[in-house]
This record gives C-alpha cells, sequence and structure tokens, in this order.
C-alpha cells in the first residue's frame, strides 16, 4: 500500500507513544527499520517502504524543520528571496546515513520476501514548503513567486531536483530496489503550470537515475493527477500511480501501454464491509488488465482504517487469478442489479 505504516496500527500509535518526537522516529536507524516492518510482518505486502518523509533530505541541504503535532511541518525560514536561496547547498549525504543504514538492514530482514522501496517528494511539492514555510490550502506564495519572480523559483526547483535526483541515487545504493516520486501538490497547479513547474524537474531526477542506476523502476504520483496523465506518461517514469478519482480504465486508456500503472483503490473502501473491499480491488484488477499492474490504494491509508480491512485487502489480492475475475465481476454486477 502506499502508506503502509502509520496512525492506523495499533503496533505504530504503542510505538509512538513511547517516542513522541516525529524527527526521531524517522531518523533513527532502529526506529525506522521497526516501523517499516511493522505491516510487512502483519500482512505480508509484496513490497516495504522505508519509513521516512519527504522532507527528511532538506537538513542535508541547508533548510531546517520541525513538525508540529498540531500544524505540521514548520520552515522557520523560508526560501522566499535570493539571498536565502543563495544559502541552499549541494546534498550532503553523510547526514542521511541513518536513511542508508535503514535500506541496507530492511534489505537483510526482508531478503527474497518483498522488495524495498525508497522515495522522495518532488520538487515542486518539496518547494512548497520551503516557499509557504507550513502545509497551506491556497498555495499563495509560491504560486504567487510563479509570476512575480520566476526565475528565483527556477532557481530553487533546480536545486531541488540536482539534490533529490542525488539522494534518489543514494537510496539505490543503499538497498532500495525501487523508488517512487511523490508530487503531491501537483494537481494544485493546472496542467499547462505542472508542464512548466513541476514536469521539466521530475524528469532531471528520473535521467539522473536512470544514468546512475539503469533498470531500477521509478514510480511516479500526483495527488489529484486526473487532468495530467497524458503529461506523466512521458516523463520517464515506469510506472504513473493514479489516484481514486481516476477510473482505472480511463486511465489504462488514456497512459498507453508505454508505462504500467499502480492504484487505485479507494481509500475510504476500507472502511466499509469485506465485500465492498472485494468488490474494489476485483474491479480495478480487471480493468486493469494483465500485465503491468501494481494493485495499490489511491491515497495512504487514512487515519482509523481497521487493520482487519487492511488483511482482507492483501487477502484478496493474493485469492485473484485472472480467470476468476470474469465470474466474481459477474457476481458483483447481478448482486448491485438486485
Amino acid at each position: 500500500m502506499m502508506r503502509q505504516a502509520g496512525r492506523y496500527m495499533a503496533a505504530y500509535r504503542k510505538l509512538a507513544d513511547k517516542h513522541p518526537s516525529f524527527r526521531k522516529r524517522s531518523e533513527e536507524t532502529d526506529l525506522i527499520v521497526e516501523i517499516s516492518l511493522q505491516p510487512w510482518k502483519a500482512f505480508m505486502p509484496d513490497g516495504v517502504i522505508i519509513f521516512s518523509d519527504i522532507l527528511t533530505p532538506l537538513p542535508a541541504i541547508g533548510v531546517e524543520f520541525e513538525i508540529d503535532d498540531a500544524k505540521g511541518p514548520i520552515i522557520s525560514d523560508p526560501v522566499v528571496s535570493v539571498e536565502r536561496a543563495s544559502q541552499l547547498h549541494s546534498i550532503d549525504l553523510s547526514r542521511l546515513e541513518f536513511v542508508g543504514d535503514s535500506l541496507r538492514t530492511l534489505r537483510r530482514e526482508v531478503g527474497s520476501g518483498a522488495a524495498v522501496l525508497g522515495f522522495v517528494g518532488a520538487p515542486w511539492t518539496l518547494a512548497t514548503y520551503l516557499i509557504e514555510g507550513r502545509s497551506t490550502r491556497t498555495y499563495k506564495k509560491i504560486k504567487g513567486m510563479c509570476y512575480e519572480n520566476p526565475e528565483l523559483l527556477k532557481s530553487i526547483l533546480d536545486h531541488l531536483a540536482n539534490a533529490i535526483g542525488d539522494y534518489l541515487v543514494f537510496q539505490i545504493q543503499s538497498g532500495a530496489q525501487c523508488v517512487q516520486i511523490f508530487d503531491s501538490w501537483g494537481g494544485q497547479l493546472t496542467p499547462v503550470q505542472w508542464d512548466r513547474w513541476s514536469k521539466p524537474y521530475i524528469c532531471k531526477m528520473i535521467r539522473t537515475v536512470k544514468d546512475k542506476c539503469p533498470g531500477v523502476p521509478i514510480v511516479l504520483y500526483a495527488n489529484g493527477n486526473g487532468g495530467l496523465l497524458e503529461r506523466m506518461s512521458d516523463t520517464g517514469a515506469h510506472v504513473i500511480g493514479l489516484d481514486w478519482t481516476v477510473d482505472m480504465l480511463d486511465g489504462r486508456k488514456r497512459l498507453g501501454d508505454s508505462v504500467a500503472v499502480q492504484g487505485n483503490v479507494d481509500p475510504c473502501v476500507l472502511f466499509g464491509p469485506e465485500w465492498s473491499i472485494t468488490e474494489a480491488v476485483v474491479d480495478v484488477v480487471r480493468k486493469a488488465g494483465n500485465k503491468g499492474h501494481i494493485l495499490n490504494l489511491g491515497h495512504g491509508v487514512l487515519v482509523g482504517t481497521p487493520e482487519e480491512s487492511v488483511a482482507h485487502f492483501f487477502q484478496t489480492a493474493r485469492s485473484l487469478s485472472l480467470d476468476k475475475l470474469g465470474s466474481l465481476s459477474a457476481q458483483f454486477a447481478a448482486a448491485a442489479a438486485s
């Protein structure tokens, strides 16, 4: 699942009560490994995602941040001037050794039982935090910079693309067998704006990975990407993640055969009865077809999701075969009609 460890798991909440600092939980190797393995031990998915945060590499380029339990990430010295932007430096990977150590440990722990996944935030998404200084619903500062000081924004995005591209390579060289790029706020841009302010910098990161680590699968996800799919298909990513607002069959047609897809069960389905989870999984798998599909949610597991529902999601996935899909879909259609 896109977000496997987190507040929905009782084991995680118990550990978080003991270690209340999110920064500590995501920056100490022993805790990272323990949290990353919690869902794998509970549900045995095919992928183990390192427990981390898209903001984790920021101090290594000269941007300190804090996590407030109520307000989320806070950057007290946002990057809103040429002078401040000039203080950003090349990524110091020595400050991220806990990530490398965690990935190496996860590879040893998991062995051949699952793939170990790394991830990063896309430059546009990271820039929203650098410029806004915190989470936002309006994106006024960064969108204002698009028009008022585009050269400054370009320099920030270019710096992030170089730094995070190197960070992706570092994750792979440390043990990640697949990496994901999350453009969490990419859907806040118009398609034309995304072409200008997000896509080129994602493409630059992907080229860095392909040049230095050829053959490693790259997944690209943008939240609210219904208007961006055709634009995402030629970024160089091997897999495009679909959120739950896009019909899988429609997404397949729009993306073509050149890329695989990931997704896209609505996370809220996991609050429903088991039959509804089964129906949603069958629908997505049937529409995705017989190749190039990673079954996943269309966004992260929501707070309060019953763990038994997560277990049923995985059990359903493991029980499916292509020859069963047609009969199951017919059963669900008949039940709905009655």
